[in-house]
């Protein structure tokens, strides 16, 4: 949402967008899904993912209306809640943007991740000297270092956010 708070109020110097979504959200939830199921395959996995993809399907469509109840759609919210970000796009927001941003990304994210979202990203913003991307190749979407595939059961365990990201911030900021 940071792209479409700055596009309400000029006064924002800046954005730091962290682990920033760029698919947009319906289709976002089933990629989770199917790499979730992929962790612990079961009839009932593969059921959720095919609930899911049915669900998002009904949020990309012309069928979509506020009316559509909730228990149709992605993870139980409401419709007006889905065409309102079915209509929002944070990377085309971000481009008519003239602050500076930060768009920082963990390699090992699943939630939000390098192929599907980061590409986007430097795709429409790259060009920019004001725009700036790094991923921390080790990191999961909380921005916590670990290694191999990044599982659900990282985000119980206590951690702490990568110092080089922190650092990556407070570098950017510092020159502003």
């Amino acid at each position: 949402m940071a792209p479409r708070i700055a596009a309400a109020d000029p006064s924002i110097a800046g954005l730091v967008l962290l682990a920033a979504d760029a698919q947009p959200m319906h289709e976002a939830v089933v990629r989770v899904a199917r790499h979730l199921a992929a962790l612990a395959p079961s009839p009932g996995a593969d059921e959720a993912v095919a609930a899911l993809t049915r669900q998002a399907a009904l949020v990309a469509g012309s069928d979509l209306t506020p009316d559509t109840p909730s228990d149709l759609l992605p993870l139980g919210l409401s419709a007006p809640y889905w065409l309102d970000l079915r209509a929002y796009d944070p990377v085309s927001t971000a481009a008519g943007l003239t602050c500076p941003m930060l768009i920082l990304q963990g390699g090992r994210d699943y939630q939000v991740t390098v192929a599907d979202d980061l590409t986007r990203w430097q795709a429409v913003l790259g060009d920019r000297s004001e725009a700036v991307s790094r991923i921390h190749q080790d990191s999961n979407h909380l921005f916590f270092s670990g290694s191999g595939r990044s599982t659900p059961a990282e985000y119980a365990r206590p951690g702490h956010v990568e110092p080089a990201m922190v650092d990556d911030i407070a570098t950017w900021l510092a020159r502003r």
